[in-house]
Parts: structure tokens; sequence; C-alpha cells
């Protein structure tokens, strides 16, 4: 930082706010810090009285924030993204569609190890809608070493940090389970909550069979359900340990390879997914999905909704935060479960 003429100023980093008063008319920051002074702005500042200035001199192998906050956003856009203005430094991207918002968690955190350089994200494995804000970038002092922004760069190589996946299953097929609701005893209750949750990612349920228990009744459903055509399978009902549950071995029979029977996840604990042969998913869904407010199908739906296989050491992975502390009211997914 250095005091020069203003009339010398051009080129130069304001270190601070500069205010004009124009009585009865306007208070406010004619300014900004970091603005870099042109010539139009030297008659405007001589008017506000200011004939000297503290500046950070711009020399070779320094990088003004905003020209920083450029390139590191550069790292982190994608398709379906938009940009705003850079403003006192900063820029942030927000999304141009609903979708899955999905981050490169180890390139992000070593570009956040970076002295004098920071990126902030939502979460990562979250469905977002058009408008929502995404992520924001700057530097930390209002002009950075050129060596300090090549560093992230060369981290930041290649593919973005960041994606935003459209919702990519049109059409699912639901198996309903159990005796008491194939012969009428109870209601089904399951169905509709399943068919509200794939609405929200765009998903109609165009096929629908009940079947009573039975390991042969199950997976011949499945198999009809599949021969339609259906981007996703799910079978409500029958996953506990109780003998008359068998959905599960039901799946596994239908040729279903199994990623994961068990999650640590509550509520969701006896959760079940697979993928078939041409990469269709399917799930089998504790009856908790029927009556808690989120369980663990609200964590894989949006993953599975855009087409993205989840891992079992992806599952295995969700202990921390897989704990729902039941607030009321419910507020997910603006809380800690499931991230």
């Amino acid at each position: 930082m250095k005091l020069i003429r203003t009339q010398d100023a051009v080129g130069h980093v304001l270190c601070h706010d500069m205010t004009q008063i124009i009585p009865g008319q306007y208070k406010d920051a004619r300014f900004r810090k970091g603005h870099v002074v042109t010539a139009e702005d030297i008659p405007v500042l001589l008017r506000m009285g200011k004939e000297h200035l503290y500046v950070w001199e711009m020399v070779p192998g320094m990088v003004h924030e905003n020209d920083a906050a450029t390139r590191l956003a550069d790292l982190c856009q994608n398709a379906n993204m938009a940009r705003s203005a850079v403003k006192e430094g900063k820029i942030e991207l927000t999304a141009q569609i609903d979708g899955l918002f999905r981050v490169d968690t180890a390139r992000l955190n070593a570009i956040n190890a970076l002295d004098d350089i920071m990126i902030a994200t939502r979460h990562g494995n979250t469905p977002v809608k058009a408008g929502d804000k995404l992520c924001g970038t700057r530097v930390i002092p209002l002009v950075i070493e050129e060596e300090k922004l090549a560093a992230a760069e060369a981290v930041g190589a290649g593919t973005p940090l960041l994606k935003l996946l459209p919702w990519k299953l049109k059409t699912a097929g639901i198996v309903t389970t159990g005796s008491e609701v194939a012969k009428g005893l109870i209601e089904d209750k399951f169905t509709p909550v399943v068919e509200w949750k794939l609405a929200t990612f765009g998903i109609t349920a165009t096929e629908h069979r009940v079947v009573g228990d039975g390991l042969e009744n199950v997976a011949a459903a499945i198999a009809d359900v599949r021969a339609k055509g259906v981007d996703l399978v799910l079978c409500t009902g029958g996953m506990s340990v109780d003998p008359d549950d068998n959905t599960p071995g039901a799946i596994k029979q239908s040729g279903a390879a199994i990623v994961t029977y068990g999650a640590p996840v509550l509520p969701g604990a006896m959760f079940l997914l697979g993928y078939y042969g041409d990469g269709t998913p399917v799930m089998g869904l504790p009856g908790c999905v029927m009556y808690a407010g989120a369980t663990i199908f609200d964590i894989i739906l949006p993953r599975v909704a855009a087409g993205v296989p989840v891992t079992r050491a992806e599952i295995a992975a969700m202990g921390e935060g897989g704990l729902c502390l039941g607030c009321k009211p419910c507020t997910f997914p603006n809380c800690g479960y499931g991230k």
C-alpha cells in the first residue's frame, strides 16, 4: 500500500471505499475497495476532494482480485450454469436447470488448501432448481501473486470442478408386495408416497403391480414390470428379516446385481440397491419411506434420477450424517441429513 497523487493513480487498486456525498441526493461509496482507477475516474475523485489516494501498486506478477475471481470461476463453471458479474472481488455461479449438483471434492479441497484462495460450494450430490446458487469464488487479498493462481489452475486443470446434471430417468415401475395389501385387507398407502417423490424428479410411475408374499410371485412381478421398458424398478415392503419378507431375494432372483442390502442410514437401514445388466436400477424400499419425512430413498433417488451409478463405497460413507434427527418441522434437504 502506498500514498500517491490522484492524477498518478490510473491503473492502481483502491485500498478502501471512497464515499461521495451530494447533499440531499446521494451518500454512498462512489468507488469500492479493489476498484482499478481509470482516467475517467480522476475528475470525479478530485471533485470529491481526493487529491491523494492509498492504493495497491500493480506490479508485474500480481493479479487483481476481480481477475483472480474470474480465473477461479473458470475452474468451476460447467454446462447448465450461469455466471454473475464480478462484484467486490467475488463471482457466483447459479443453476440454469433443475438437476443434480456434483462436486469434485478432492480437487476442491486441494485448491482451498492453497494460501489466499477460496471456492465455496453447496453440498454435492444434492438436487437443485434453476436459479439456485451453486458456488462463489474469490481470493482473500486485493491483489494476489500470479504463482498462487497458477498453482490453483494446475490442480483444477482438465474438467471443471462442478457438474449440474439434468434429470435423466422418465418412467418407473412399482411392485407393491404383501398379502395384506394384495387381499385388500389394508389400503396401499405406500405407492402414493413413492409416486409423489418420483414426480419431484420428473419420473412417472407408468407400471404398478400388487403381489402377495412369496419369492416367485415378487420375482415374476418384477420381470413383468421390466418387460414394459421402465427406467427404474421400485419394490415396496417385504424388506425386513421376517420369514415372509422375500423382496431382497426376489430382486436378486430377477437378475439384479446387488450393490447393497443395508445402509448406515436411519431411517432406511433395510434399503436395497441393485442394477440390471442394461443399467436399469432397482431399489427395495423399507417401510419407513411410507411415513418418515426423509429417508435413505430421498438421499439416493436424486443420483439415480440423474443417471449417476451409486457404489457400495459411497453408501458405506453415508454413516457420518446418516442419522436423521427428526426435526419438527422437517427442513430436509436444508439440513445435515445425508451430507
